[in-house]
């Protein structure tokens, strides 16, 4: 090869990680069919948090195939090992976000993995096997569904924007606010909210609660490739692979919308006692 014409090893790279999700997801469709054929097994973790036995064969079919030497893993259904620390690169997967409806049969699931190099999500893949959706990115490459190269919507004002949020915390009444410039649609899964939000299929999203890293970390990565911003609800720049993986909170929409959610919230905080 000429000197100069050689690509970076980055991008080579990059190109290895985005078919390993692309592999990975594709065994865990496999798993999750041979899973539910058989019919689900459904209990609950100690915190009370449903867990199914897809969950868990998802889980060990990720984790075969996504990290290599050299690198970390961190998922909801294995036990935290802080060695994770010790590597650049970590996979951030939650091998079924959205249990709750999955058991339900609720639309609203995924599967969802996410690659964190020295605490930044670069690259992601979701699927949601009862739409039949396929959303995976990196920020070399931009994101695709199913295939078709996607962006975030560009949008500058919330009025009459289309805002996805959680169907807990609407259900808790949490989003009521009968002078909200925008329209709210409850959705399940927040790895699926912000899968939708990175494909243009709506304008923005944000959690009032914290989450894991591993519930956003993937979502992240795509909504940060197809050109959208991504904070904390204390609106900075959120890391991954800290030792404690809690965020408190995430808020993702195109550039444009950034000032005006933030406007928005900071004008519904409560007011700290005197």
């Amino acid at each position: 090869m000429n000197e100069g014409s050689e690509r970076p090893t980055s991008i080579i790279d990059r190109g290895r990680d985005l078919q390993r999700i692309r592999v990975a997801l594709d065994h865990a469709l496999s798993v999750l069919e041979a899973v539910r054929s058989g019919g689900v097994a459904v209990g609950r973790k100690a915190g009370g948090d449903l867990v199914t036995d897809a969950d868990r064969a998802v889980n060990e079919a990720l984790r075969a195939i996504l990290p290599c030497e050299g690198e970390g893993w961190l998922s909801e259904e294995t036990g935290d090992d802080l060695v994770r620390l010790q590597f650049r690169r970590v996979w951030v997967v939650d091998p079924l976000d959205g249990t709750q409806e999955f058991v339900a049969g609720i639309p609203e699931w995924c599967v969802s993995i996410g690659l964190v190099e020295d605490g930044r999500p670069v690259a992601g893949g979701l699927c949601n096997p009862a739409t039949g959706e396929r959303f995976v990115g990196s920020l070399d490459a931009g994101v695709t569904l199913n295939g078709r190269g996607v962006k975030v919507r560009e949008r500058r004002d919330l009025a009459g924007a289309e805002v996805l949020a959680s169907r807990s915390e609407v259900r808790r009444g949490e989003w009521e606010d009968a002078e909200a410039p925008f329209r709210v649609r409850p959705v399940g899964s927040v790895a699926y909210k912000l899968a939708l939000v990175a494909a243009g299929l709506s304008d923005a999203t944000w959690t009032l609660s914290p989450k894991h890293e591993w519930d956003v970390a993937g979502g992240a990565a795509l909504v940060l490739a197809a050109g959208g911003e991504v904070r904390t609800l204390d609106w900075e720049t959120p890391t991954f692979n800290r030792r404690n993986p809690w965020l408190s909170g995430l808020v993702a929409s195109p550039p444009g919308l950034c000032a005006p959610i933030r406007g928005y919230l900071d004008a519904r905080a409560p007011i700290p006692p005197q």
